[in-house]
């Protein structure tokens, strides 16, 4: 890592836009920064401006471009002009950009070093963009959020040397994580939730891809094993809803599931849990698990994908698509007495894996990173 006794250089960050996780993923990549002498301009592609989005990017400058999603179809060759301006106004030593759209945007505007981080899979898929980076493998470095999304792409793109494809997790900034928290008893109320009742947690969209159905399958076998008054709370919108809820009365468990709809600033409600469930299908990594473990929520997840790497040793696995597996699990954790060395257990591989400071260490170990020593 660099000392303070260099001259101040800048760092630019470009984000397709500030939506849902992307604003937390820009706080983040701004956060390895602190206490170097290198500032951050955090640019977003898309969005309007927003103190608030300002406050939140963590960076000593934030420029919003505010392209609509039609301006950056094709080529974008306004958004190449905007960025060659930005990077001309100052010294940047470096570019990280996240997403296809703002690597491909930042290869063409600048001559810098960029920093590609992938938040999916499949994003090499097309041979138009293995033929793209493949002209730039000079200069750029591909991150994956997690081992799942890193081994995909060196798969579809097999002649770059694994050092150039690396895995970099996202963190959650543990102790802020934990002051937005709110009581067990607030959160219950807050949620509608009763007070005595065993509940196992889920978060997020009412999609395909976080596969629900499982859930709820697998929560209707485990329910005569549960303790008494036992619910499922799923915590999100989305299309599946009316489908989802036809399926919790075809298994006649309609009155043990609540569909809590999208609650603004959920994560601050996770304590109502006392179990987390993410029966995603491929997650890439699984940030809501990141937050269940800081509320100290035991967690549950697909043996798949990112979430896999992140509960490994500290919470549960059971195979995609599998109710029966996910409703052992269920009962299992229903049964562990000492909760309090689970929570000890989860905090712990949070600090070490996940937290700001464990991810910085690896960050300056990276192979365009020794060029900013």
């Amino acid at each position: 890592m660099p000392t303070h006794s260099q001259p101040e250089q800048w760092v630019l960050q470009f984000c397709h836009g500030y939506d849902g996780p992307f604003l937390d993923c820009a706080r983040q990549y701004a956060a390895l920064f602190a206490g170097t002498p290198y500032k951050v301009c955090t640019v977003y592609l898309t969005g309007a401006p927003s103190r608030g989005v300002e406050q939140g990017s963590a960076s000593d400058e934030v420029i919003f471009l505010d392209f609509s999603s039609r301006q950056v179809r094709g080529l974008k060759l306004a958004a190449i002009r905007e960025l060659r301006r930005i990077a001309a106004s100052r010294e940047f030593k470096l570019c990280i950009a996240h997403r296809f759209k703002p690597i491909y945007v930042a290869l063409l505007a600048t001559a810098l070093p960029v920093i590609g981080v992938h938040h999916a899979f499949g994003v090499y898929g097309r041979l138009s963009r293995r033929l793209f980076v493949n002209r730039f493998r000079g200069r750029l470095l591909l991150l994956g959020v997690s081992n799942a999304v890193r081994d995909q792409m060196r798969a579809h793109l097999g002649n770059w040397p694994d050092e150039r494809i690396e895995t970099l997790y996202n963190r959650i900034d543990v102790d802020a994580a934990r002051a937005e928290l709110v009581s067990r008893e607030a959160a219950r109320e807050h949620l509608g939730l009763p007070l005595d009742a065993w509940v196992v947690g889920n978060v997020g969209r009412l999609h395909p891809d976080k596969d629900q159905a499982t859930l709820i399958r697998g929560f209707a076998q485990a329910l005569p094993r549960l303790p008494r008054g036992s619910l499922l709370a799923i915590m999100g919108s989305g299309r599946l809803e009316a489908a989802l809820k036809a399926l919790a009365a075809e298994l006649g468990v309609a009155d043990s599931v609540r569909f809590l709809g999208q609650v603004a600033n959920g994560r601050r409600y996770f304590r109502a849990f006392d179990v987390f469930a993410l029966s995603s299908d491929h997650e890439p990594f699984g940030m809501v698990l990141l937050e269940a473990m800081a509320a100290g929520v035991p967690a549950i997840g697909t043996d798949c994908g990112g979430g896999r790497e992140v509960i490994e040793g500290v919470g549960g696995l059971f195979p995609l698509g599998a109710p029966a597996d996910l409703a052992e699990a269920l009962v299992r954790q229903a049964q562990v007495q000492d909760l309090q060395a689970l929570r000890q257990e989860m905090l712990a591989r949070l600090q070490q894996c996940f937290s700001d400071q464990a991810v910085r260490k690896r960050f300056w170990t990276l192979p365009l990173l020794a060029e900013l020593n």
